[in-house]
């Protein structure tokens, strides 16, 4: 049985406090893992910029997962167009689509008040932290683009509210068999 001491980083309160040293735990286990693809959260691009500071595009796969558009306002895209354009130019892939956990669930719900069950798997993994919750959704989502290996473990970032508190090592799923995604380990979270 082989064993690996890695110690998880608690974080003393979530958000964009821990963005650097998140970023930092991720990237230096992905090195000593060999992972060379990452998925990261960004709503603004500031998360995206972070990382690319430190795992370069053009030899990494670095994939930025944006809020659908509509997610708080109808109609509205909460990247900054100049946002998305500096990440592409970067050779970041930056995707745009609707949530995995919840979509058309979420719009079930607020129209006649049932629970989906993406909402549901939704609110079981924020029992663990909104940053856990956040890994499992964009990986399917950058998973059903097509935009990560299926058959390789990735590194991913997630947050609570603005920038990173969590990351993982991860092996995808699609959504139409989300019960094969794996989390191998958790490398940080808030408390």
């Amino acid at each position: 049985m082989e064993k690996d001491e890695q110690a998880i980083t608690y974080f003393s309160s979530p958000g964009k406090d821990a963005t650097n040293d998140c970023i930092d735990r991720a990237v230096a286990r992905a090195k000593e893992l060999g992972i060379t693809t990452f998925v990261v959260a960004t709503t603004s691009g500031y998360t995206a910029e972070e990382l690319i500071k430190r795992v370069d595009p053009a030899t990494n796969n670095v994939v930025a997962i944006t809020h659908m558009v509509g997610f708080k306002e109808k109609g509205v895209d909460r990247m900054p167009p100049e946002a998305r354009q500096a990440l592409l130019e970067k050779g970041v892939k930056v995707l745009t689509t609707s949530h995995a956990l919840s979509g058309v669930g979420r719009g079930i719900k607020n129209k006649f008040g049932l629970l989906s069950p993406q909402e549901l798997m939704a609110q079981t993994l924020r029992l663990f932290g909104h940053g856990i919750k956040v890994v499992l959704e964009i990986t399917i989502m950058a998973a059903d683009a097509g935009l990560v290996p299926m058959d390789e473990e990735i590194m991913v970032i997630g947050g609570t509210g603005k920038g990173a508190d969590t990351a993982c090592v991860v092996t995808p799923a699609h959504s139409n068999a989300v019960f094969d995604f794996a989390y191998h380990e958790i490398l940080c979270k808030p408390r």
